[in-house]
C-alpha cells in the first residue's frame, strides 16, 4: 500500500471486500435453495472461490484483502501485521458481513437461515474439519503473500482455488466457513446461533497452526513491521 493512503481506506476496503464475500457466497446458497437447486453445490463453491479471487485483485493492494478475522489473526500471529490494526480490521470485516446479511434478509424475507453455517454431523466432526480447512487456507495465504498483502498475479487464483476446493467437499459437512465473520453475520441477523462457537474457535486455531507449519517448512520466522508505514503491509 502507498504510505500516502490513509489507513481508514484499508478499513473501508475490508468492509467492502467482506460484504462482497458474504453477499455473493451466502446469496448463492439462498438462491439455490429458493429456486430448486439452480446454483448447485458446485456452483456455490465456485461462487465463494470467484468472489475471493475478485476481492483479492480489487483491494489486495489497499488492505491485503483479508476479509476474514482468522486471516487477520494469522497474519498477526506470524508477525506480519501490527496488533493495533487487528481490532479495526475485525470490526470492519464484521460490519461488512452483517451488512450483506441484512441486505439479503431484505431481498429474501422468507429465507430464515440466510446461508448460515451449522454442523451436518457431530460438533466434533465440524470442528475438526473447520480447523483443517482453515489451516490449509492460511498456509496457502502465507505462502503467496509478502507481509500482510498478496504478491504476484497468481495470488488471487491460489487463494480463490483453495476456498473453492474447501467448499466443494467441506461445505456439505460443516459449511466450510473458515471465517468467523462469514458465519456470525447470518447467525446475528437470523438469530440462529446453534454451534457458532465452532466457527469462531476452529478457524482461529487453524490459522495459528498454519503459522507454525509455515515456519517449519520455510525454516524462519516472519519479520515484524519495522515502521508505521509497514504496519499494514510489511
Amino acid at each position: 500500500m502507498n504510505p500516502a493512503i490513509p489507513v481508514f481506506r484499508a478499513y473501508l476496503a475490508e468492509v467492502i471486500g467482506t460484504f462482497a464475500l458474504v453477499f455473493a457466497g451466502t446469496g448463492a446458497m439462498i438462491v439455490d435453495e429458493l429456486f430448486g437447486g439452480v446454483v448447485t453445490p458446485v456452483g456455490i463453491a465456485v461462487t465463494f472461490g470467484l468472489v475471493v479471487l475478485a476481492v483479492v485483485y480489487a483491494v489486495g493492494e489497499v488492505s491485503g484483502a483479508h476479509i476474514n478475522p482468522a486471516v487477520t489473526f494469522g497474519f498477526w500471529v506470524s508477525g506480519r501485521f501490527s496488533g493495533r490494526h487487528v481490532g479495526p480490521y475485525v470490526l470492519a470485516q464484521t460490519l461488512g458481513a452483517v451488512g450483506a446479511s441484512l441486505l439479503l434478509k431484505g431481498l429474501f424475507p422468507g429465507y430464515e437461515t440466510l446461508g448460515g453455517t451449522h454442523p451436518a454431523g457431530s460438533a466434533g466432526q465440524s470442528f475438526a474439519l473447520e480447523t483443517v480447512l482453515t489451516f490449509l487456507l492460511m498456509f496457502v495465504i502465507l505462502c503467496v503473500a509478502i507481509g500482510a498483502k498478496e504478491k504476484g498475479l497468481m495470488a488471487g487464483v491460489a487463494v480463490g482455488a483453495t476456498v473453492c476446493f474447501a467448499a466443494l467437499f467441506g461445505g456439505p459437512v460443516s459449511g466450510a466457513s473458515m471465517n468467523p465473520a462469514r458465519s456470525l453475520a447470518p447467525a446475528l441477523v437470523s438469530g440462529a446461533f446453534e454451534a457458532q462457537w465452532i466457527y469462531v474457535v476452529a478457524p482461529l486455531l487453524g490459522a495459528a497452526l498454519a503459522v507454525l507449519a509455515y515456519r517449519g517448512v520455510y525454516g524462519h520466522a516472519t519479520r515484524r513491521p519495522a515502521s508505521v508505514s509497514e504496519e499494514l503491509h510489511p
